[in-house]
């Protein structure tokens, strides 16, 4: 039986990840925000039960308007050539990142700790700086950079029906020299996450938390976890 999408909040879907589709994925999230965003998309080969996960939603994948990548491991754009060839959408990722997925370079990308292969993809919209406000139809998405884990992670901020949902995948790390990873602008980017004082926060690994007062916590926490290792 194909699982189907878990709605976090209205109009914001996990379609990807885990028990949604393979367990390498992370998760990746759907946001209906009057065009479709998806928010990054699996290692790849489960393409197909992610797309199946978007139509539960109500939702065509072949109409997916923007694939934003949160940085550039291969559990979090390993399908990005495919999305990009079924729908046409633009790919949006930072710029300090984009050249992994473009290369499809194996390496920065952590494939090979997978022993898998990215397939090169074109990055349509490379983002710079610090902050980035993506404008749709019905609603903005704001993209805040937010390096540690890699050079270019971002962060993603939607103010929807009164509340601050915030998208911070890999809150977690791991941190590694092949990533570029440098924890102390980490430690200056989950003090910049707290300060926006999330109701939800959707992490790429560990789920979704809520309210406030969990979502923050659990960023403290990864901030604790990180100082005792």
């Amino acid at each position: 039986m194909t699982a189907r999408a878990e709605e976090v909040v209205k109009k914001i879907w996990v379609v990807g990840g885990g028990h949604l589709t393979k367990a390498g994925d992370c998760l990746c999230y759907l946001i209906d925000v009057g065009d479709l965003v998806l928010l990054d998309c699996g290692l790849g080969p489960d393409w197909d039960a992610l797309k199946d996960n978007i139509a539960s939603t109500g939702h065509d994948p072949t109409k997916i308007h923007t694939l934003l990548l949160t940085h550039g491991h291969i559990d979090h754009v390993g399908a990005a050539a495919a999305v990009r060839r079924d729908s046409g959408c633009r790919v949006v990722m930072h710029q300090a990142d984009a050249w992994i997925l473009e290369r499809g370079d194996e390496r920065a990308s952590a494939a090979s700790w997978y022993g898998m292969h990215l397939p090169p993809c074109p990055v349509d919209e490379k983002i710079e700086g610090e902050r980035r406000t993506l404008a749709f139809s019905q609603g903005n998405l704001e993209v805040i950079h937010t390096p540690g884990h890699t050079p270019g992670s971002v962060s993603v901020l939607q103010a929807t029906a009164g509340r601050k949902v915030l998208f911070g995948q890999d809150i977690h790390g791991p941190f590694h020299r092949d990533f570029g990873s440098d924890l102390a602008a980490w430690r200056e980017s989950m003090m910049k996450l707290l300060a926006i004082e999330p109701d939800v926060l959707c992490e790429g690994h560990f789920g979704q938390f809520l309210p406030a007062d969990t979502a923050s916590a659990f960023i403290r926490q990864q901030l604790d976890e990180q100082e005792t290792r």
